[in-house]
């Protein structure tokens, strides 16, 4: 498969508190019910999920036809404005997740030198934080030229969640190469997906007028439900009208 068909998904929290990491998780399945839709394969390889039915971060990988250009443009900082469900004053809320989407790159493209990594390996983890594995089968890699840290533990071996960390890993350089970002991986991050503020943003979700507005192509669509149900085809065919 071409690796245009394939790519890294990375949501998170920015910020906005607990609402923040809600917003996060409706992304996260937003973009799980659009693959499924698509007839992609959607599957998930790192989380920190929240009690909240939310996500601080998630990391995953789509495969499918054409997958990458059809959603290279969801990298930014996403803002909703809606009232909580924590909320008891029935106060409207601003809050922030970012998104990034880095194509998938093979091993003959980056080549990663071993005595570069420092890896390690922990227990997987639940919501909330609890361990649901008894043996220690996450991976987590960091690199150390750039600082870069990944992990995987959505695998039973070690051996998958290693070669997991290490696709996400390659990603990461390869971007950061492309983008010719001499530094560190930080500089590169901070320009795809902003600083997580408010004031930086790509799309706005707003619920009290259900309208989605993404700043970039000045394209607006109603019914903010269907997207987040997957329904994103409405809002790429005016952002293309408007490209």
């Amino acid at each position: 498969m071409d690796n245009i068909n394939k790519l890294i998904i990375e949501v998170r929290a920015g910020a906005g508190g607990d609402e923040a990491s809600m917003f996060a998780g409706d992304l996260v399945h937003m973009y799980q019910r659009y693959a499924q839709k698509k007839g992609w394969k959607f599957v998930e390889l790192d989380s920190n999920q929240t009690s909240l039915d939310g996500y601080k971060s998630f990391v995953g990988r789509i495969e499918g036809l054409n997958v990458y250009n059809t959603l290279k443009n969801e990298s930014g900082v996403h803002r909703v404005q809606r009232i909580p469900k924590t909320e008891k004053s029935g106060r409207v809320h601003t809050s922030t997740a970012s998104v990034a989407i880095l194509p998938v790159v093979d091993e003959r493209e980056v080549e990663i030198n071993p005595s570069d990594l420092e890896i390690s390996f922990f227990r997987a983890s639940g919501p909330g934080g609890q361990n649901v594995n008894k043996v220690e089968t996450a991976v987590r890699i960091l690199h150390k030229p750039t600082g870069v840290v990944v992990a995987s533990q959505s695998e039973r071996s070690q051996n998958a969640n290693k070669e997991n960390a290490m696709g996400i890993l390659r990603s990461r350089i390869f971007e950061a190469m492309r983008e010719q970002q001499v530094a560190t991986m930080g500089a590169l991050r901070k320009e795809q997906i902003g600083s997580n503020e408010r004031s930086e943003k790509i799309r706005t979700y707003n619920f009290p007028e259900d309208r989605i507005t993404d700043h970039r192509f000045n394209a607006k669509v109603h019914n903010i439900e269907k997207v987040l149900g997957g329904e994103l085809d409405t809002l790429f065919d005016k952002m293309k009208r408007h490209e």
